[in-house]
């Protein structure tokens, strides 16, 4: 039997949603065998209840260096392991510990005033200039990146520089040699500024990792290594989310009517999660490994065999998500798995979260007659990154 290639392409002129083929493969059973561009064969989990349950299991492993790992590209011969996301425990519980404090929901609440500042002068910037825009470089990106090098304790004036190396890093198409050297580059940058905070300490995330330098706690090249997946993830993710929810607000005119009208908090918040569900921004699925033979819905996973676990078709799961393709900002689509399940689910979720409420709260109020500049059709998406959005929105007003 052929097994289908995975990644899966989406149809076109249906950019929203997840491949054909990838459904297909859900309506026919929970578990099935895929084939990667190395030739490998691991196991793929397309439905909801599957996924959190091997997501949920220790005996699966987020390591990317053990065989059978089913990595999305080939490896650079150094590696490029990112920090504890590609751990397990104890490191990973060891190492995520430390920085788990400023991401907590109240210290994110209290951020709140600073990120409404930041969209605010942003939206005040886009209003003074000339028409059409593009959307994802004079909005969608700075708002981010404004935030976590806030956050971080990262020059903001160095922008172009580390969002330049993260689009080669969650590039699918690059060499290994090219994802190394933009992991390189990143590295010896917080590597750099790890330096500047041991000498002058302040108060910022960044300096708190130096403190734990100072006090043995870490080594300077986890805490550089965790600067590097705190920057990208902290911009790239939620840079994707305000564009491609835009763009699927602006091609459901009744959807973003009822979000520009509304000032309750709850709407916007249901917003969020219902954009994240039917979304799915991290689209060529989560990564693992078994460490033992485990059995999933009748199915045995044999030790060291390879497991994807879908999440942008498990979002769209009918059992748990009634009429899954439809956008419902109504909808509570709290159980979605867009940040993933159990030990690994995303740190920086209520950060996340709180940018997009405040971001869709008010762009679209302040700016009631956004509209697309250019035909959906000529939106360039990105099918070839390990993270989903476009690459430009043109708008107009």
């Amino acid at each position: 039997m052929t097994l289908a290639e995975f990644p899966m392409a989406r149809a076109a002129g249906c950019p929203f949603d997840p491949p054909p083929a990838l459904r297909e493969t859900m309506e026919e059973g929970p578990l099935a065998r895929v084939r990667l561009w190395d030739g490998s064969t691991p196991w793929l989990v397309t439905r909801h209840a599957e996924q959190r349950t091997v997501l949920g299991d220790p005996r699966v492993s987020a390591d990317i260096t053990r065989p059978g790992y089913p990595s999305s590209a080939p490896l650079p011969k150094g590696g490029t392991a990112i920090s504890f996301i590609l751990m397990d425990d104890p490191e990973h519980a060891r190492l995520r510990r430390m920085v788990t404090a400023p991401f907590a929901i109240k210290r994110v609440a209290a951020m709140r005033p600073a990120v409404q500042k930041i969209v605010d002068d942003l939206i005040d910037e886009l209003l003074a200039g000339p028409t059409p825009v593009d959307l994802v470089q004079a909005f969608a990106l700075p708002v981010p990146s404004l935030v976590i090098c806030e956050l971080l304790g990262v020059p903001y004036a160095d922008h172009d520089f580390f969002q330049d190396n993260s689009k080669v890093l969650i590039n699918r198409e690059v060499t290994p040699e090219q994802r190394q050297a933009a992991h390189g580059a990143l590295l010896g940058y917080l590597d750099g500024l790890m330096g500047e905070k041991i000498a002058h300490p302040v108060d910022d995330l960044l300096s708190g990792l130096a403190r734990r330098i100072t006090a043995g706690e870490m080594t300077r090249e986890e805490a550089a290594q965790m600067g590097v997946l705190l920057l990208l993830a902290g911009h790239e993710t939620t840079a994707n989310m305000i564009a491609l929810g835009t763009l699927a607000l602006l091609e459901n005119p009744g959807q973003l009517a009822l979000l520009r009208e509304s000032d309750d908090p709850k709407l916007v918040a249901s917003a969020v999660e219902e954009l994240l569900r039917y979304l799915n921004i991290t689209h060529s699925g989560r990564r693992r490994v078994a460490l033992a033979d485990i059995e999933v819905a009748g199915q045995v996973i044999r030790a060291g065999e390879g497991i994807i676990l879908a999440n942008d078709i498990a979002n769209r799961d009918p059992e748990v998500f009634p009429d899954p393709d439809r956008l419902d900002l109504r909808r509570d689509a709290r159980r979605h798995v867009a940040f993933g399940f159990g030990v690994h689910q995303c740190l920086g979720q209520p950060l996340a979260r709180m940018e997009l409420q405040v971001v869709y709260s008010t762009l679209y109020r302040r700016i009631p007659t956004l509209r697309l500049a250019t035909d959906l059709e000529k939106i360039p998406f990105k099918h070839d990154g390990s993270v989903y959005g476009v690459y430009e929105l043109p708008v107009a007003w």
